[in-house]
C-alpha cells in the first residue's frame, strides 16, 4: 500500500504506466483477433467498465448530475464518437493490420488535435509546427503503404490502416470536444460517458450478430478483455488525470509521445511482429513531427483519459 501511495504521488511514474497501458491496448487488440469478435470486445469492455466507474465515482456523479443532464445530446455524441465508435474501429482494424502499424499511426493524434485547434478554434500554428505535421503525415503514409509511397497514386492501402486513421480522427474530435464539456472534472465526465458508451455499443453487437460474425470470448479472449477493462480502460484514465493534477496538462501531454514507441515495441516483443526499416523511418518522422508540433504550442489542451 505504501508503494502504491508513492507511485500515486509520482506523476512521472503514473504517466509512464499510463502510456504503457495504452500501448498494451494495441497488442491486446491484435491478440483478440479470433478469440473475441470486435463488437463483442467493444460492448463487453464498456459493459464491464461502465458500472465500475459509476460505482467508484458515484458521489461525484450525484453532485455533478444537474450539470451533466443539462446537456444530454452533447454527452451522447461525445460518448458515441470518442468511446464507442473509436474503439469499435480500433478493434475491427486489428483484424487487417499489425500492432506496429496501429501504434505508429495512432501516434499522430496530438498533431491532429493541434490541426483541429487551428481549423475550428482559431489557434495559430507556427511554420515549425506545420512542418512537424507534414513530417508525421509522411511517416503515416510510409506505414500505410508499407514503405512504398508509389501506392498512394494507385490508392492501394491496407483497410486496417485506413480504419485506424479514421479512428484516430474520431478520438481527436472527442478530445477537442472536451474543452466544451459541462463544468465537471475529466474523471466525472468519463464516468458519465462510459455507461452511455455501453448502451451505444449494443446496436453494433446486434449488427455483428445479424451478420453471423459474433463469437463470444475463448479463454484467451476473456484474458484479453480483462486486461483491456482493467488497465487501459480503468487505471489509465485515473492515473492520467492524477498526473495532470500533479504537474499540469501541458507537461503531462508530452508523455503521450511514448505511445507509438511502447505500442510498436510491445508488438515486436509479445506478438513477434516484424519491424521493418520503413517502420523505423516512420517512427522517427512521427516523433520528430510531434516534437516540432510542440515547440511553442498554440494552445494547451486539457489532458484526457484515452480509451
Amino acid at each position: 500500500m505504501a508503494r502504491f501511495k508513492h507511485i500515486y504521488g509520482n506523476a512521472h511514474a503514473l504517466l509512464v504506466l499510463t502510456t504503457l497501458f495504452w500501448g498494451g491496448n494495441t497488442v491486446a487488440s491484435r491478440m483478440a483477433v479470433g478469440e473475441i469478435s470486435p463488437m463483442g470486445l467493444t460492448c463487453l469492455r464498456w459493459v464491464i467498465v461502465g458500472p465500475v466507474v459509476v460505482l467508484l465515482f458515484r458521489r461525484a456523479l450525484v453532485e455533478a448530475w444537474p450539470t451533466i443532464r443539462s446537456r444530454p445530446w452533447f454527452m451522447i455524441v461525445m460518448s458515441v464518437v470518442g468511446l464507442t465508435a473509436f474503439n469499435a474501429l480500433f478493434y475491427f482494424a486489428a483484424k487487417f493490420t499489425t500492432g506496429v502499424n496501429i501504434a505508429i499511426i495512432s501516434g499522430i493524434m496530438p498533431l491532429i488535435i493541434l490541426l483541429g485547434a487551428a481549423l475550428f478554434e482559431g489557434h495559430r500554428v507556427s511554420l515549425v509546427a506545420a512542418g512537424g505535421m507534414a513530417a508525421a503525415l509522411v511517416g503515416v503514409a510510409l506505414v500505410a503503404t508499407h514503405g512504398d509511397l508509389g501506392t498512394l497514386g494507385a490508392l492501394s492501402f491496407n483497410p486496417g490502416d485506413l480504419l485506424i486513421i479514421t479512428a484516430t480522427f474520431l478520438y481527436a474530435a472527442y478530445t477537442l470536444g472536451l474543452r466544451h464539456r459541462p463544468r465537471v472534472s475529466g474523471l466525472v465526465f468519463f464516468a458519465a460517458c462510459a455507461p452511455i458508451a455501453a448502451l451505444a455499443s449494443l446496436p453494433l453487437l446486434g449488427l455483428e450478430a445479424a451478420a453471423g460474425q459474433l463469437y463470444w470470448p475463448t479463454l484467451k479472449g476473456w484474458a484479453v478483455l480483462a486486461y483491456i477493462a482493467v488497465f487501459p480502460s480503468l487505471l489509465a484514465p485515473i492515473f492520467f488525470v492524477r498526473a495532470v493534477e500533479l504537474i499540469g496538462a501541458g507537461r503531462a501531454s508530452y508523455y503521450t509521445n511514448l505511445l507509438p514507441i511502447f505500442g510498436s515495441g510491445l508488438a515486436v516483443l509479445i506478438l513477434g511482429e516484424n519491424f521493418h526499416l520503413y517502420h523505423a523511418v516512420a517512427l522517427l518522422l512521427v516523433a520528430a513531427g510531434i516534437v516540432l508540433g510542440e515547440v511553442k504550442p498554440a494552445a494547451k489542451w486539457p489532458g484526457v483519459p484515452k480509451p
